[in-house]
């Protein structure tokens, strides 16, 4: 697999987040389905590299306010898989093939614009960086945002996909913010300590 030479960024979702400077990144599972590209032109998905209205999209930007006050355009944000998949846009993509796309562009992304933070949305995101980088897989989604790890100085939490934020939300209990809350206090505080003994 290689990135194209006729554009800027690995995946269209860098268009709307392309902040090579930022402290966080998000990385979803991928951005396009044959069967959705097959259908009408829809001129802000191609402007914005992402459908605005979406519900992935409009909970990101908000969980990206409410909980560390910035916009989308304030992070780099990209897809772990970069291709279009056949199928619809629900369809799966072999872990393998995550696994591999994970190792030939989301790794060297994340080296390349050094966040504090990577922001790996759903389980399935998640577990593709975690083995690409010789580490197990979390066996669900819980032990999942409980067990972020490093890759080098940044630090790669799982969280919710932001498309299935119900799922986590069940009963009724605000459990996403509570764990984006968790996320950025961890940030802060590993901040903190490298402050402390600079």
């Amino acid at each position: 697999m290689q990135v194209p030479t006729h554009c800027n960024f690995v995946s269209p979702y860098t268009k709307s987040a392309g902040n090579v400077d930022a402290d966080i990144m998000v990385m979803l599972q991928d951005w396009a389905s044959d069967e959705t590209l097959s259908g009408a032109f829809h001129e802000p998905s191609a402007k914005l590299g992402h459908t605005p209205n979406r519900p992935t999209n409009r909970n990101l930007i908000r969980l990206l306010d409410t909980i560390f006050g910035i916009t989308l355009r304030d992070t780099f944000g990209t897809n772990l898989f970069p291709f279009v998949k056949l199928g619809g846009m629900s369809q799966p993509i072999r872990q393998a093939d995550l696994i591999t796309a994970a190792r030939q562009f989301a790794l060297p992304q994340i080296r390349i614009v050094k966040p504090k933070l990577v922001i790996c949305l759903g389980l399935v995101t998640f577990n593709a960086v975690r083995q690409a980088c010789g580490l197990n897989p979390s066996p669900d989604l819980s032990s999942a945002i409980d067990s972020p790890f490093n890759i080098g100085l940044t630090r790669v939490w799982c969280q919710t996909h932001t498309g299935r934020l119900v799922n986590r939300n069940r009963g009724g209990v605000d459990r996403v913010s509570q764990d984006w809350l968790k996320m950025k206090s961890d940030i802060q505080a590993r901040a903190q300590l490298a402050a402390d003994s600079a």
